[in-house]
This record gives structure tokens, C-alpha cells and sequence, in this order.
């Protein structure tokens, strides 16, 4: 059996149906979808996905990469994707691990290294060609699920050994950048957590900029060629994002779900929102409710 073979075989039997699941282990989710799905925005925080089956397309702003069993996809920072699943069906589902990075451990990772990272400019967001010793320690992560006592004393050595292999593959440099204090990509990824942490609120940039560590002027200019959107785009994505899942899982109206993450405008709101997602909230809901293919984070 192939290592990504195993990979689907472990994930099928902890993911019985089309969703996702958390897991006992905390940095890892599963993820099945039995056909494809319909494009739809989502947070992705910085983590891997390795798909062991089935395939992903991912876009940011203009920039597309999709990921199969081949490719992983990595995102070294917070970053709104529009995703949708591009090949599964219900005897071959698509089936796909993601494993959130633990900023500490990469850093005390990268000091033990003692190397400094260049300081250019690189992508938050690739796809590189997978291998089966990263597949393997992915196997043997998802395999602790069956042994829950392992969980504690086991799961931190297989996610060191999962940024290692990050780090001495392809995409090492973006990581090593990505834990340097004042690099861009860092103060970009301490001005998202900012944002996010009260996205329902006024944005003030000074207050964003200085919390990233950067000159408003400066920020904007990093801030957009690392997400591809301004602060106020990336703000506006969260707010809809939010509305949108407040709307269809807890029942919320357009009015109450638009006030709750920030809106003072309905017809704003509704006119954003359609924008986003290509149809105003009402209409878009039901598409939603009749595809039933609307969970995919992964």
C-alpha cells in the first residue's frame, strides 16, 4: 500500500461523511467530500494540507494553485482563499489532513538551526510536489487517533518532525522568513491577528500598523502584496464570512447577522454581500441549503 493509500485509508475511517471533523490531536482536522464542490470563501490559517485523495483548487485574490495527492498545499499565514473541490465522488471521495503550524515550535525549530532567513519578499501561499517521508508522519499523526494515551507524549515529536521536513523542503525559506520578528511576512501576520481579533470594529490602521510594527504607509504596501487585498478588503471578507456562517447555521436574518459583524448600512451590507458571493444573502442561502456541498475548508 502506498503511503498516501494509507493516508486515505486512516481518513476515510475517522471521516464516515461528506464534512469536516476536529480531532483529538488539536492541531489536526480530517476533511471527505463524496463530489465536488461549488467555490466559497474561507479563513485558512497557516498550516499544511496534504490531500490523500480527490483534488482542491485555491485562490487568492488572482493567484490559483490546486493541490492533489501529489501536492501539498502550505499557507504561512491567516490568509481569506476561495476554495472549492475539483475531483471526488462518492467510491473515491476527496479526503485531506490539515495540520495548523505551531508558530512556537517552528521557532525554537529554526533557532536550534541558528540559521537566519533571507529577507526577501515570498509566498504565503504555494503548492509544492509532496514526499512520502512528510505523507509518512502525516500517517503516523492521524493513526494516534486510534491511540488516544499516545496523544500527549507522541504528537509533538511527529509535528517536529512534519516542520522539519517543511523546512528542509522547498518551501523552507517562506517558513524561516515567516519566524523572523521584522520580516514583512511576520508583521503582515501580526497585523491579520490584529484584524481579526475585531473584525466586527471600526478599523483603525494606525492602530493596525503599530501593533504589526510598521508605518501605515508601509503596511498597506506589504499587507497587499502578500494577501493581494488592502487591510479594509481583508476586514470586509472576514465580516461577510462571518455573516454568511451566522446566517446558515444559526439561523440568523440578513438584518441581525449584518449588524453583528459591523454593518450600520442593510443595503450596504446586502450589496457587499453579493458581491462576495455572487448573490444577495436570501438567494445565496438557498443555493447553499439545495447544493448541500457547502463545508470545505480544506
Amino acid at each position: 500500500m502506498s503511503k498516501h493509500s494509507e493516508l486515505a485509508s486512516h481518513i476515510a475511517r475517522h471521516v464516515s461523511r461528506t464534512g469536516m471533523v476536529d480531532t483529538a490531536i488539536t492541531r489536526l482536522s480530517l476533511f471527505r467530500a463524496d463530489e465536488p464542490t461549488q467555490p466559497l470563501p474561507a479563513v485558512y490559517e497557516a498550516s499544511l494540507c496534504l490531500i490523500a485523495q480527490g483534488s482542491k483548487r485555491v485562490s487568492l485574490a488572482d493567484q490559483s494553485v490546486t493541490y492533489d495527492a501529489e501536492h501539498y498545499l502550505l499557507v504561512s499565514l491567516d490568509l481569506p482563499l476561495i476554495g472549492h473541490v475539483t475531483q471526488a465522488r462518492p467510491d473515491a471521495p476527496y479526503l485531506c489532513a490539515k495540520i495548523d503550524i505551531d508558530q512556537s515550535a517552528l521557532v525554537d525549530l529554526i533557532m536550534e538551526e541558528g540559521e537566519r532567513a533571507p529577507m526577501t519578499d515570498l509566498p504565503a501561499l504555494a503548492v509544492y510536489r509532496s514526499d512520502d517521508d512528510l505523507v509518512d508522519a502525516a500517517c503516523r499523526l492521524v493513526r494516534l487517533l486510534d491511540r488516544p494515551a499516545d496523544i500527549p507524549a507522541l504528537v509533538p515529536l511527529i509535528e517536529r518532525e512534519i516542520l522539519y521536513r517543511l523546512l528542509t523542503g522547498p518551501h523552507g525559506p517562506t517558513l524561516r522568513y515567516m519566524a523572523v520578528a521584522d520580516s514583512h511576512l511576520n508583521q503582515v501576520s501580526r497585523a491579520i491577528r490584529t484584524i481579526r481579533s475585531a473584525f466586527d470594529q471600526r478599523l483603525r490602521i494606525d492602530e493596525i500598523a503599530a501593533a504589526a510594527g510598521m508605518s501605515p504607509s508601509s503596511l498597506h504596501q506589504h499587507f497587499k502584496t502578500v494577501t493581494r487585498m488592502t487591510p479594509l478588503e481583508y476586514q470586509k471578507q472576514l465580516r461577510l464570512q462571518e455573516a454568511r456562517r451566522l446566517m446558515l447555521t444559526e439561523g440568523s436574518t440578513a438584518g441581525s447577522a449584518g449588524v453583528a459583524v459591523g454593518y450600520d448600512s442593510p443595503s450596504q451590507f446586502s450589496r457587499e454581500y453579493a458581491r462576495l458571493f455572487g448573490a444577495p444573502p436570501r438567494q445565496d442561502l438557498m443555493r447553499l441549503q439545495d447544493s448541500g456541498n457547502f463545508l470545505t475548508p480544506l
